[in-house]
Protein backbone atom coordinates (compact mmCIF):
# COMPACT_ATOMS: atom_id res chain seq x y z
CA UNK A 1 0.00 0.00 0.00
CA UNK A 2 2.63 2.44 1.03
CA UNK A 3 4.57 2.08 -2.20
CA UNK A 4 1.21 2.58 -4.32
CA UNK A 5 1.26 5.83 -2.61
CA UNK A 6 4.35 6.66 -3.82
CA UNK A 7 3.51 6.09 -7.14
CA UNK A 8 0.48 8.16 -7.04
CA UNK A 9 2.40 11.11 -5.23
CA UNK A 10 5.47 10.68 -7.76
CA UNK A 11 2.83 11.08 -11.11
CA UNK A 12 0.77 14.41 -9.25
CA UNK A 13 3.99 16.05 -8.97
CA UNK A 14 4.96 15.43 -12.80
CA UNK A 15 1.96 16.58 -13.90
CA UNK A 16 1.83 19.88 -12.07
CA UNK A 17 5.49 20.26 -13.48
CA UNK A 18 4.78 19.41 -16.67
CA UNK A 19 1.16 21.84 -16.32
CA UNK A 20 3.84 24.06 -14.98
CA UNK A 21 6.03 24.21 -17.90
CA UNK A 22 3.44 24.36 -20.88
CA UNK A 23 1.90 27.54 -18.68
CA UNK A 24 5.83 28.93 -18.88
CA UNK A 25 6.20 27.72 -22.65
CA UNK A 26 2.10 30.05 -23.26
CA UNK A 27 3.50 32.92 -21.72
CA UNK A 28 6.86 33.17 -23.60
CA UNK A 29 4.82 32.42 -26.70
CA UNK A 30 2.59 35.13 -26.19
CA UNK A 31 5.29 37.90 -24.98
CA UNK A 32 6.89 36.79 -28.33
CA UNK A 33 3.73 37.22 -30.34
CA UNK A 34 2.99 40.88 -28.93
CA UNK A 35 6.56 41.96 -29.34
CA UNK A 36 6.70 40.28 -32.85
CA UNK A 37 3.27 42.63 -33.56
CA UNK A 38 4.24 46.08 -31.46
CA UNK A 39 7.63 45.61 -33.84
CA UNK A 40 5.58 45.46 -37.12
CA UNK A 41 3.57 48.72 -35.74
CA UNK A 42 6.44 50.55 -35.10
CA UNK A 43 8.01 49.59 -38.09
CA UNK A 44 5.09 50.89 -40.16
CA UNK A 45 4.36 54.69 -40.83
CA UNK A 46 1.65 55.28 -38.59
CA UNK A 47 0.93 56.65 -35.05
CA UNK A 48 -0.92 55.19 -32.20
CA UNK A 49 -3.66 57.49 -32.61
CA UNK A 50 -3.96 56.76 -36.79
CA UNK A 51 -3.96 53.24 -35.24
CA UNK A 52 -6.97 54.12 -33.21
CA UNK A 53 -8.57 55.27 -35.98
CA UNK A 54 -7.56 51.95 -38.36
CA UNK A 55 -9.28 49.95 -35.96
CA UNK A 56 -12.21 52.19 -35.52
CA UNK A 57 -12.87 52.54 -39.03
CA UNK A 58 -12.92 48.89 -39.58
CA UNK A 59 -15.29 48.02 -36.45
CA UNK A 60 -17.75 50.38 -37.99
CA UNK A 61 -17.25 49.25 -41.35
CA UNK A 62 -17.91 45.90 -40.53
CA UNK A 63 -21.11 47.07 -38.66
CA UNK A 64 -22.21 49.13 -41.40
CA UNK A 65 -21.41 46.19 -43.94
CA UNK A 66 -23.98 43.84 -41.88
CA UNK A 67 -26.48 46.37 -42.24
CA UNK A 68 -26.10 46.96 -45.75
CA UNK A 69 -26.41 43.11 -45.94
CA UNK A 70 -29.88 42.69 -44.01
CA UNK A 71 -31.38 45.81 -45.48
CA UNK A 72 -30.60 44.37 -49.19
CA UNK A 73 -31.77 40.71 -48.25
CA UNK A 74 -34.79 42.62 -46.87
CA UNK A 75 -35.09 44.18 -50.27
CA UNK A 76 -35.18 47.63 -49.49
CA UNK A 77 -31.93 48.98 -51.20
CA UNK A 78 -32.56 52.17 -51.18
CA UNK A 79 -33.01 51.72 -47.17
CA UNK A 80 -29.83 49.98 -47.36
CA UNK A 81 -27.64 52.92 -48.41
CA UNK A 82 -29.96 55.15 -45.91
CA UNK A 83 -29.12 53.27 -43.00
CA UNK A 84 -24.79 52.88 -44.06
CA UNK A 85 -24.84 56.70 -44.35
CA UNK A 86 -26.27 57.31 -41.18
CA UNK A 87 -24.51 54.53 -39.22
CA UNK A 88 -21.13 56.52 -40.92
CA UNK A 89 -22.22 60.00 -40.34
CA UNK A 90 -23.37 58.81 -36.34
CA UNK A 91 -19.44 57.28 -36.27
CA UNK A 92 -18.22 60.97 -37.75
CA UNK A 93 -17.71 59.66 -41.03
CA UNK A 94 -18.49 63.40 -42.87
CA UNK A 95 -17.30 65.24 -44.99
CA UNK A 96 -15.59 68.27 -42.71
CA UNK A 97 -13.03 69.19 -44.62
CA UNK A 98 -11.85 69.63 -48.25
CA UNK A 99 -8.96 69.29 -49.82
CA UNK A 100 -7.60 70.49 -53.04
CA UNK A 101 -4.04 70.31 -54.82
CA UNK A 102 -2.61 71.18 -58.60
CA UNK A 103 -4.06 74.15 -58.63
CA UNK A 104 -0.99 76.65 -59.92
CA UNK A 105 -2.83 79.26 -62.46
CA UNK A 106 -6.54 78.35 -62.07
CA UNK A 107 -9.13 80.47 -59.68
CA UNK A 108 -8.75 77.57 -57.14
CA UNK A 109 -12.21 78.50 -55.48
CA UNK A 110 -14.21 77.34 -58.53
CA UNK A 111 -13.11 74.08 -56.93
CA UNK A 112 -13.79 74.77 -53.47
CA UNK A 113 -17.41 76.39 -54.95
CA UNK A 114 -18.65 72.88 -56.44
CA UNK A 115 -16.75 70.51 -53.49
CA UNK A 116 -17.90 72.01 -50.96
CA UNK A 117 -21.72 70.78 -51.73
CA UNK A 118 -20.76 67.50 -50.21
CA UNK A 119 -19.74 69.09 -46.66
CA UNK A 120 -21.57 67.49 -43.79
CA UNK A 121 -22.60 64.82 -46.39
CA UNK A 122 -21.68 61.36 -44.84
CA UNK A 123 -19.00 59.98 -46.92
CA UNK A 124 -21.02 57.05 -48.50
CA UNK A 125 -23.58 59.98 -49.78
CA UNK A 126 -20.53 61.51 -51.58
CA UNK A 127 -20.98 60.69 -55.31
CA UNK A 128 -17.45 60.99 -56.56
CA UNK A 129 -17.80 60.44 -60.51
CA UNK A 130 -19.99 63.33 -60.42
CA UNK A 131 -18.05 65.60 -58.65
CA UNK A 132 -15.57 64.55 -61.07
CA UNK A 133 -17.29 65.29 -63.62
CA UNK A 134 -18.19 68.83 -62.56
CA UNK A 135 -14.98 69.53 -61.99
CA UNK A 136 -13.60 68.07 -65.37
CA UNK A 137 -16.36 70.87 -66.84
CA UNK A 138 -14.52 73.91 -65.72
CA UNK A 139 -12.10 74.97 -68.48
CA UNK A 140 -8.82 74.84 -66.85
CA UNK A 141 -9.25 71.21 -65.41
CA UNK A 142 -7.92 68.82 -67.32
CA UNK A 143 -8.65 65.78 -64.90
CA UNK A 144 -9.49 65.57 -61.54
CA UNK A 145 -9.16 63.04 -59.02
CA UNK A 146 -11.28 62.85 -55.73
CA UNK A 147 -10.96 60.34 -53.15
CA UNK A 148 -12.34 59.70 -49.82
CA UNK A 149 -9.84 60.15 -46.92
CA UNK A 150 -11.13 58.55 -43.81
CA UNK A 151 -12.46 59.94 -41.20
CA UNK A 152 -13.78 63.48 -43.06
CA UNK A 153 -11.66 64.86 -45.93
CA UNK A 154 -12.67 64.59 -49.57
CA UNK A 155 -9.03 64.98 -51.28
CA UNK A 156 -9.07 66.29 -55.02
CA UNK A 157 -6.40 66.66 -57.46
CA UNK A 158 -6.40 68.84 -60.10
CA UNK A 159 -4.33 68.53 -63.52
CA UNK A 160 -4.25 71.79 -65.00
CA UNK A 161 -4.69 72.37 -68.73
CA UNK A 162 -1.25 74.39 -70.22
CA UNK A 163 -1.56 77.84 -72.07
CA UNK A 164 -0.07 77.91 -75.21
CA UNK A 165 -1.47 80.72 -77.22
CA UNK A 166 -3.96 84.05 -77.21
CA UNK A 167 -6.97 84.17 -79.04
CA UNK A 168 -8.16 87.33 -80.76
CA UNK A 169 -11.44 87.78 -80.50
CA UNK A 170 -13.09 90.77 -81.89
CA UNK A 171 -13.54 92.17 -78.37
CA UNK A 172 -11.27 90.65 -75.97
CA UNK A 173 -7.92 88.29 -76.42
CA UNK A 174 -8.79 84.86 -74.78
CA UNK A 175 -5.74 82.27 -73.54
CA UNK A 176 -6.29 78.86 -74.97
CA UNK A 177 -4.33 75.46 -74.44
CA UNK A 178 -2.66 73.58 -77.43
CA UNK A 179 -6.02 71.97 -78.50
CA UNK A 180 -7.72 75.44 -78.17
CA UNK A 181 -9.71 75.02 -75.68
CA UNK A 182 -10.58 78.25 -74.23
CA UNK A 183 -9.06 78.86 -70.77
CA UNK A 184 -9.76 82.96 -69.38
CA UNK A 185 -9.69 85.85 -70.81
CA UNK A 186 -6.17 88.02 -70.75
CA UNK A 187 -5.59 91.64 -70.29
CA UNK A 188 -3.25 92.94 -73.56
CA UNK A 189 0.11 93.37 -71.38
CA UNK A 190 -0.03 90.00 -70.39
CA UNK A 191 -0.39 88.49 -73.54
CA UNK A 192 2.52 90.12 -74.58
CA UNK A 193 5.50 87.39 -76.21
CA UNK A 194 3.13 84.68 -76.52
CA UNK A 195 1.94 83.02 -80.10
CA UNK A 196 -1.33 85.20 -81.31
CA UNK A 197 -3.85 83.48 -83.29
CA UNK A 198 -6.60 84.52 -85.59
CA UNK A 199 -9.56 83.96 -87.76
CA UNK A 200 -12.28 81.80 -87.70
CA UNK A 201 -11.45 78.94 -86.27
CA UNK A 202 -8.10 79.10 -85.96
CA UNK A 203 -8.76 77.62 -81.96
CA UNK A 204 -9.10 74.32 -83.40
CA UNK A 205 -6.11 74.52 -85.74
CA UNK A 206 -3.59 75.37 -82.82
CA UNK A 207 -2.14 71.62 -82.98
CA UNK A 208 -1.85 71.56 -86.49
CA UNK A 209 -0.14 75.23 -86.26
CA UNK A 210 2.22 73.91 -83.28
CA UNK A 211 2.60 70.59 -85.75
CA UNK A 212 3.59 73.01 -88.93
CA UNK A 213 6.13 75.48 -86.74
CA UNK A 214 7.66 72.19 -85.79
CA UNK A 215 8.79 71.91 -89.28
CA UNK A 216 11.14 74.62 -88.93
CA UNK A 217 12.12 74.84 -85.48
CA UNK A 218 14.62 77.84 -86.03
CA UNK A 219 12.10 79.72 -87.54
CA UNK A 220 9.42 79.06 -84.78
CA UNK A 221 10.51 81.06 -81.97
CA UNK A 222 10.47 84.35 -84.36
CA UNK A 223 6.55 83.95 -85.56
CA UNK A 224 4.56 86.40 -83.27
CA UNK A 225 1.06 85.88 -84.80
CA UNK A 226 -0.57 83.45 -87.32
CA UNK A 227 -3.96 84.32 -89.07
CA UNK A 228 -6.35 80.92 -90.61
CA UNK A 229 -7.45 82.56 -93.70
CA UNK A 230 -10.46 81.57 -95.66
CA UNK A 231 -10.77 78.41 -92.93
CA UNK A 232 -7.60 76.60 -95.16
CA UNK A 233 -4.33 78.16 -95.02
CA UNK A 234 -1.76 80.40 -92.76
CA UNK A 235 -0.19 84.04 -92.78
CA UNK A 236 2.39 84.23 -90.57
CA UNK A 237 3.82 87.34 -88.96
CA UNK A 238 7.05 87.27 -87.31
CA UNK A 239 8.58 89.40 -85.03
CA UNK A 240 10.34 91.75 -87.36
CA UNK A 241 6.72 92.41 -88.23
CA UNK A 242 7.30 90.95 -91.94
CA UNK A 243 4.08 88.55 -93.22
CA UNK A 244 4.70 84.86 -94.99
CA UNK A 245 1.49 83.67 -96.96
CA UNK A 246 1.45 79.59 -97.01
CA UNK A 247 -0.22 77.77 -99.41
CA UNK A 248 -3.42 75.28 -98.97
CA UNK A 249 -2.48 72.04 -97.23
CA UNK A 250 -0.58 70.67 -94.14
CA UNK A 251 2.52 68.89 -97.01
CA UNK A 252 2.44 72.18 -99.35
CA UNK A 253 2.54 74.53 -95.98
CA UNK A 254 4.98 72.33 -94.12
CA UNK A 255 7.54 72.15 -97.59
CA UNK A 256 7.25 76.37 -98.01
CA UNK A 257 7.98 76.85 -94.52
CA UNK A 258 11.29 74.73 -94.93
CA UNK A 259 12.17 76.28 -97.73
CA UNK A 260 11.88 79.83 -96.40
CA UNK A 261 14.12 78.66 -93.41
CA UNK A 262 16.83 77.37 -96.05
CA UNK A 263 16.16 80.70 -97.72
CA UNK A 264 16.20 82.63 -94.55
CA UNK A 265 19.54 81.18 -93.38
CA UNK A 266 21.38 81.85 -96.75
CA UNK A 267 19.68 85.49 -97.52
CA UNK A 268 18.60 86.78 -94.13
CA UNK A 269 15.54 87.74 -95.24
CA UNK A 270 13.67 88.21 -91.98
CA UNK A 271 14.97 92.14 -90.94
CA UNK A 272 15.43 93.28 -94.42
CA UNK A 273 13.60 95.75 -96.72
CA UNK A 274 10.90 92.67 -97.66
CA UNK A 275 7.43 93.83 -96.06
CA UNK A 276 6.07 90.55 -97.29
CA UNK A 277 6.55 87.19 -98.92
CA UNK A 278 3.89 84.83 -100.53
CA UNK A 279 4.50 81.42 -101.13
CA UNK A 280 1.04 80.51 -102.07
CA UNK A 281 2.00 79.19 -104.98
CA UNK A 282 5.10 76.69 -104.96
CA UNK A 283 7.45 76.45 -105.82
CA UNK A 284 7.59 80.26 -106.83
CA UNK A 285 8.59 83.34 -103.75
CA UNK A 286 7.31 86.52 -104.61
CA UNK A 287 8.10 89.38 -101.98
CA UNK A 288 6.57 93.19 -101.79
CA UNK A 289 8.54 95.67 -101.36
CA UNK A 290 7.69 99.15 -99.93
CA UNK A 291 6.55 101.52 -102.22
CA UNK A 292 10.02 103.45 -102.70
CA UNK A 293 12.15 100.48 -102.88
CA UNK A 294 9.67 99.21 -105.59
CA UNK A 295 10.06 102.43 -107.44
CA UNK A 296 13.60 101.95 -107.85
CA UNK A 297 13.53 98.44 -108.97
CA UNK A 298 10.84 97.61 -111.11
CA UNK A 299 12.22 94.23 -111.74
CA UNK A 300 10.72 93.28 -108.38
CA UNK A 301 7.90 90.82 -108.74
CA UNK A 302 5.26 91.68 -106.20
CA UNK A 303 2.57 89.47 -104.56
CA UNK A 304 -0.44 90.13 -103.10
CA UNK A 305 -1.08 89.18 -99.54
CA UNK A 306 -4.55 88.59 -98.28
Amino acid sequence: MAQQIRRNGTTGVRRAAKAQSRAVTARKAGRSASGIIDRAMGVLPFTEEQWSRIWLAMIIGTGVGVAFVIASLAGVPALAQAQVAAIAADAGFEVRHVRVTGTNRMDEQQVYARALASRNQAMPDVDVEKLRAELQSLPWVKDARVSIQLPHTLAIDIVEREPHAVLEKADRLVLIDPSGVELEPIAADRAKGMLHLAGPGAAKQARALETLLAAAPALAPKVEAAEWVGNRRWNLTFTTGQLLALPEGEVAAASALVKFARLDGQNRLLGGKVLAFDMRTPPRLYMRLPEAVGAKNAASDKGETT
